[in-house]
C-alpha cells in the first residue's frame, strides 16, 4: 500500500547555530533576547488601536487597515527601526491578531491580551514563491529566510516542495531550528515482517512485545539527575536577573535539552522500526495523565509513553499501517492467554510479581509477554466479523470510531471469568 502523499512537517537545524545566535540579523525577524522590543510592539499597537477604536466609535478596524498605519510609520523618525524588519514578520503578526480576534468572536478563546517586551520562542514567516531564491535555495537543501538570507541545514536536500511558511523557533537552550509544512510525494514502505504485534508498555522495561522481545527503558532523566541537581543548586545561589544567572541558566538549559535529545531519538528509533515491521500495531490506551499524578510520576514522565503513542499513529498513517488502542483498564496483565481466567496477581503488591500460574490451566507466565499477547488478541478481535472490545482504530493520524461492548465478546470473558479461549490468528507476530 503507498500512502497518498500530503503536507507534512519538517523541523531542520541550521549548519551554523552559533553564527546565527551572534548575527545581529536575528533581531530582525522579531527574535531580539530579553530586551529585544521587535515582537511585542507590533502586536500591542495593533491591539491598541483596536480597542481604542472600538471604545470611542463603535469601530471594528482590520489587520489591514493596521498594516497601512505601520507602513507609514516606517517613514517617520521615532519609529524608522522597523525599517530593518521584514514586511513578511508585520503583516504575518497582524494575521495572527486577526485569527485570535476571530476565535474571541467565535466564543473559544478570551480576548486578546497584550505581550511583554521580551522576545519570542517563535516567528513565524511568509515566503513568496514567486521570487527565484526561494525555489533556488531549497533544491540546494537550504532554507530562505526573509531578513536572513539562506539558512543551509544540516540533513542535506530536502524532500517536497519549497514552503510558503516557515516557523523559526528558539528553545530554552539557545538553540535555533526551522520548521516548515512541505507537501511530500508518496513513497513505498517495505512489506512488514509481522502481520500483527501486542506491546505492553511499562517501567521496568519500556516496551514489551507479544514476539517476547523486550525493549529496555532507558530511564534518560534518571542517568542525568546528579549533574542536573548540581546545576540547579548553582543556579539557586546566583542572583537572578545577574549575567552569571543567566549563564547558568543557559547550562541547566542544555543539560534539559541532552534529556531530551537522547529520548526523542530513541522514541524515533524504535517506533520507526516497529511501524517497518509490523502491519497492524495493538496498544492499550493508557491514562498518562492520571499515572503522571501518582507515586510513579517521575518514572512515567522520564518513559514518555504518551510520546510514543502519538509517534506510532502519525507514522503508522504515513506508512499505510493501522494502530488499534484498547480500552484501559482491561486486565490484561491478570488474564491467562491461555485459558481467558482471570488469576493473576493485583493491586500494587502484584507489581512484584513478574512471572505467575493460571490457578485454572496451570499455565505459567510472564507478566509482561502475558499482557501484550492480551492486548494483540484483544485488539485484533475488532479485525474479526462481529469482533468486540471497546478500541479506537486510528487510519490516516484520525480516531474512526470507538465500539462499544458485546456480550458475545472476548471482552466478556475478562469480566465473567468464562473458560472461552481467546481468539488466535494466523501469521507472524
Amino acid at each position: 500500500m503507498i500512502p497518498a502523499p500530503g503536507p507534512k512537517s519538517v523541523t531542520l537545524r541550521p549548519e551554523s547555530p552559533v553564527t546565527m545566535r551572534r548575527n545581529q540579523r536575528s533581531r530582525s525577524i522579531g527574535m531580539g533576547g530579553h530586551d529585544g522590543p521587535e515582537y511585542a510592539w507590533v502586536w500591542n499597537h495593533g491591539l491598541e488601536r483596536r480597542s481604542k477604536a472600538y471604545r470611542r466609535r463603535g469601530e471594528s478596524v482590520s489587520g489591514t487597515d493596521i498594516s497601512r498605519a505601520v507602513t507609514g510609520l516606517k517613514k517617520t523618525r521615532r519609529y524608522g527601526w522597523l525599517r530593518a524588519i521584514p514586511s513578511s514578520v508585520l503583516t504575518q503578526k497582524l494575521r495572527d491578531q486577526d485569527a485570535a480576534f476571530g476565535a474571541f468572536f467565535a466564543g473559544r478563546a478570551r480576548y486578546p491580551r497584550f505581550k511583554k517586551r521580551g522576545g519570542p520562542e517563535a516567528v513565524r514567516l511568509q515566503i513568496d514563491q514567486r521570487q527565484r531564491k526561494p525555489r533556488a535555495a531549497w533544491e540546494c537543501g537550504e532554507v530562505f529566510v526573509p531578513g536572513l538570507g539562506a539558512l543551509k541545514s544540516r540533513h542535506g536536500a530536502h524532500p517536497g516542495q519549497a514552503p510558503k511558511m516557515v516557523t523559526i523557533r528558539r528553545d530554552a537552550a539557545g538553540r535555533y531550528f526551522v520548521t516548515a509544512m512541505v507537501e511530500e510525494a508518496p513513497w513505498q514502505r517495505p512489506a512488514p515482517r509481522h502481520a500483527s504485534v501486542g506491546i505492553d508498555l511499562g517501567l521496568k522495561d519500556l516496551a514489551v512485545l507479544s514476539t517476547g522481545e523486550r525493549i529496555p527503558n532507558p530511564r534518560h532523566l534518571r542517568r542525568r539527575q546528579r549533574r542536573l541537581k548540581r546545576a540547579q543548586r548553582a543556579l539557586a545561589r546566583k542572583q537572578r536577573g545577574s549575567n552569571r544567572w543567566r549563564r547558568q541558566r543557559a547550562r541547566v538549559a542544555r543539560l534539559h535539552a541532552q534529556v531530551t535529545d537522547t529520548r526523542a531519538d530513541a522514541l524515533h528509533k524504535l517506533t520507526r522500526r516497529l511501524v517497518d515491521e509490523t502491519q497492524v500495531l495493538c496498544v492499550e490506551s493508557l491514562n498518562v495523565r492520571g499515572l503522571a499524578r501518582s507515586k510513579l510520576a517521575g518514572s512515567v514522565h522520564d518513559a514518555a509513553w504518551g510520546e510514543l503513542l502519538r509517534q506510532l499513529t502519525y507514522k503508522a498513517a504515513w506508512a499505510g499501517r493501522e494502530v488499534i488502542a484498547v480500552a484501559p483498564y482491561t486486565p490484561t496483565t491478570r488474564t491467562c492467554s491461555a485459558c481467558g481466567a482471570v488469576t493473576g496477581p493485583s493491586g500494587m503488591a502484584g507489581l512484584r510479581v513478574r512471572h505467575w500460574s493460571c490457578t485454572d490451566c496451570g499455565c505459567g507466565h510472564d507478566r509482561d509477554i502475558n499482557a501484550a499477547v492480551n492486548i494483540r488478541a484483544l485488539g485484533m478481535t475488532q479485525c474479526l466479523p462481529g469482533g468486540a472490545g471497546d478500541v479506537m482504530r486510528v487510519e490516516d493520524g484520525r480516531p474512526l470510531a470507538t465500539a462499544g461492548h458485546a456480550a458475545g465478546g472476548w471482552q466478556a470473558s475478562f469480566e465473567t471469568r468464562t473458560d472461552q479461549a481467546p481468539p488466535t490468528l494466523d501469521g507472524t507476530g
